[in-house]
């Protein structure tokens, strides 16, 4: 050893280069061997098959040890005698070399490694013939890394990292240590303060909360999908009929104990009931590791974990993989604006802002209490963007709706004067994570993935190409449409003509953007109501509007997405801690429209005038958007072949006979779809068959005569 000093930094957990002092080194006098060993009786140098080389020198009270190594030997092994009698042999990780290559550290350096994920955090790997766990974590500004776990008793002095100083990765080989172990990294900061014990922002799996510990996770999950990956990893089908189910995994169904069901139950039950829905696609609230249920999982703190509470991460592969088997794509809420505060998370990582900014009035959102990804640092956004592409390869996911994009873009979003930082140019764009978005859907694209992007503001061309001066968004949710057409259902019906405007405004904008019409969890919750207790009147009229509400939405141009129990016709708000109230179906009316959901779905993916053209005008013509008197709407949805279908709805309890409607050719129109039909729990009025007749009505050269039912919605096709 060089000198005192030295050996008390190593002794007490100060050392910030083991690898230079521990392990196998050569000496003035020849090779000598060094290992910490705190709370050790007796250390041996011993061979590959347990012969004692060497009995160890103690150096240090604290379990410092060392001794001469034999000229013609190569390798060796430690045999630790404990305090309490028990004998261990184990290999010596400071004799391993680093596991990172050249070309793996100066792509982690720049910032422009895609598979970042498979270089940092946890992965067991065999070394020299030997298995253990390689970790790897970002702390630049850090004085010590350790990893601490079940299998050094948490004591930091024992599994001091190496450093690599050109990027501020600290990595070590520990043998022995495999699939199960906990762990969690020790860090002193720049000036040698101890911090709170950090999870692994790269860990695979987490310990339930108050442990929050990670744990080493191998997969060997046999996928089965490579049909559905061979067909749907092509680029993003902006034909094709997308009406996606949204899921929170936790209150959908429980155990009759109140207990969740797992990522395999959910396999069995959930993913059959999509199918047999019709819906495309499922859409799950962030299944990310968070520590608070509350959140939803919107607060993730394991960006890089399905959360433990439904399985494993090899179980919700199993999800995803019974979804592709039924022909349902994936979508998976993405969080990147921003992360809580917890200390055992990204927060004052290193004892620096490292991945948000310093400066709160760029790195905080006071509403929510959570902290600001630095968009504006390569590491950061090679964190986000590996991420993202993470979940895309390993657990192939189709698609990443993006949180809370407005946050994003606004420096000034929900700040008061003075409270956030002007841009360069002296505006409130977050120029730093614009360029991010446009990078991560250029990267989700190429993967052949899709994005849909949760904007609730006039940003311009969001989901228009990168090349096109947009964001890169393949998607983006309408909540304009959506906040519109839910307060005028809310009007009673006889007010409803004072708010036409509000259900024919959305398709002056229909076609800026490639819209989802959402009627999504935020719209069930916090004093809002449920989507059906928002309709006027009494339980038949509520029920009523509900389904002619559903049918307008079905026809409209756009994607359509409902959260579950929209479906069932829910009551009461949703609440994260309990089931659905799947026993609703016990009644006619609620049975009535999920029976209606279910033909929409059916018949709008079978209908190529419904979903072949969403985003231009030629997929759409007004009959008549100005009958506000009738509260009446009417239109024409037409595929790329000039087939059409003609929706009109009627948004008051009367019925409406000899209701003439122009038509653009002549023949006979049978009703494809009624929401009044008696199997939804309506009356049963309104048309089968009309034969249109050659008196021009609406600018166009025919016209048919229906009887409208009250509160309902009509499609009809010329036959």
């Amino acid at each position: 050893m060089s000198n005192q000093a030295e050996i008390e930094a190593l002794a007490t957990g100060r050392h910030n280069n083991p690898f230079a002092v521990l392990g196998l080194h050569r000496g003035k006098s020849g090779r000598v061997v060094r290992t910490l060993q705190p709370g050790a009786k007796a250390v041996d140098l011993v061979d590959g098959k347990g012969n004692r080389i060497a009995s160890m020198r103690r150096i240090h009270d604290n379990g410092l040890f060392e001794a001469p190594m034999p000229a013609r030997k190569r390798r060796y092994a430690l045999k630790v005698t404990w305090q309490s009698g028990e004998i261990q042999v184990t290999e010596d990780p400071y004799r391993f070399p680093s596991t990172l290559g050249e070309m793996d550290l100066y792509l982690l350096g720049e910032g422009s490694d895609k598979n970042v994920y498979r270089k940092l955090g946890a992965h067991p790997k065999t070394v020299d013939g030997v298995d253990g766990t390689r970790f790897a974590v970002w702390a630049p500004n850090a004085s010590r890394v350790s990893v601490v776990g079940d299998f050094n008793s948490w004591d930091g002095r024992r599994h001091v990292m190496r450093l690599h100083p050109g990027n501020g990765i600290w990595e070590i080989f520990l043998p022995g240590v495999g699939n199960g172990a906990l762990y969690k990294y020790e860090i002193t900061d720049a000036n040698g303060a101890l911090l709170p014990l950090k999870a692994d922002p790269y860990g695979t799996l987490h310990e339930p909360p108050p442990g929050n510990s990670s744990i080493v996770f191998e997969s060997d999950f046999d996928w089965q999908d490579d049909d559905w990956l061979s067909t749907h990893r092509t680029g993003p089908k902006l034909d094709a009929p997308t009406c996606i189910y949204e899921v929170h995994l936790g209150s959908w169904r429980r155990k009759d104990d109140g207990s969740y069901l797992s990522y395999r139950d959910l396999a069995n039950e959930l993913v059959p009931y999509v199918a047999e829905m019709g819906f495309t696609h499922i859409e799950l609230l962030p299944v990310t590791e968070h520590p608070f249920d509350g959140s939803w999982g919107y607060q993730p703190i394991g960006m890089f974990a399905p959360t433990q509470r439904f399985g494993t991460p090899d179980d919700f592969r199993a999800f995803v993989d019974a979804c592709h088997a039924q022909r349902i794509g994936v979508i998976m809420d993405w969080v990147p604006a921003h992360f809580p505060n917890d200390e055992h998370g990204l927060r004052q990582f290193d004892g620096t802002a490292l991945y948000e900014h310093a400066d709160p009035r760029k790195g905080a959102h006071a509403d929510w209490g959570t902290l600001i990804f630095n968009y504006g640092r390569r590491e950061v956004i090679n964190y986000l963007i590996g991420n993202a592409l993470y979940w895309i390869d390993e657990f192939h996911i189709d698609a990443l709706r993006v949180d809370a994009v407005a946050s994003m873009l606004y420096l000034d979003y929900s700040r008061e004067d003075g409270a956030w930082v002007p841009n360069e140019f002296g505006g409130n764009e977050n120029l730093e994570a614009v360029a991010f978005l446009k990078r991560l859907n250029t990267e989700i694209h190429a993967h052949g993935a899709t994005s849909y992007a949760e904007e609730s503001t006039a940003w311009p061309s969001v989901s228009r190409p990168v090349d096109a001066g947009g964001l890169g968004f393949t998607y983006k949710w309408n909540m304009g449409w959506m906040n519109d057409t839910l307060s005028y259902m809310s009007e009673d019906p006889v007010h409803r003509k004072y708010h036409h405007d509000k259900m024919t405004f959305g398709l002056v904008y229909a076609f800026n953007e490639n819209f989802v019409l959402p009627l999504s969890h935020d719209e069930v919750v916090h004093g809002k109501r449920s989507i059906l207790g928002r309709m006027p009147g009494d339980r038949w009229q509520q029920l009523a509007n509900l389904r002619a509400y559903y049918g307008a939405m079905y026809s409209h141009p756009g994607k359509k997405l409902l959260f579950m129990g929209n479906e069932i016709a829910q009551d009461r708000e949703w609440n994260h801690d309990q089931s659905l109230d799947w026993h609703l179906l016990n009644d006619a009316g609620h049975r009535g429209v999920q029976a209606l959901l279910r033909d929409l779905n059916h018949l709008y993916a079978a209908t190529p005038a419904l979903h072949e053209i969403d985003f231009d005008g030629r997929g759409f013509e007004w009959i008549d958007w100005n009958d506000r008197d009738s509260s009446v709407l009417s239109w024409l949805r037409r595929d790329s072949h000039g087939a059409f279908v003609v929706s009109v709805t009627n948004l008051t309890p009367l019925v409406r006979a000899n209701f003439k409607l122009g038509v653009p050719e002549g023949g006979n129109y049978r009703t494809l779809l009624n929401t009044d039909d008696k199997h939804y729990g309506g009356s049963g009025a309104g048309p089968h068959v009309v034969t249109a007749t050659n008196e021009g009505r609406h600018g166009r050269p025919f016209s048919i005569e229906l009887t409208l039912p009250p509160l309902a919605t009509l499609y009809l096709e010329k036959e």
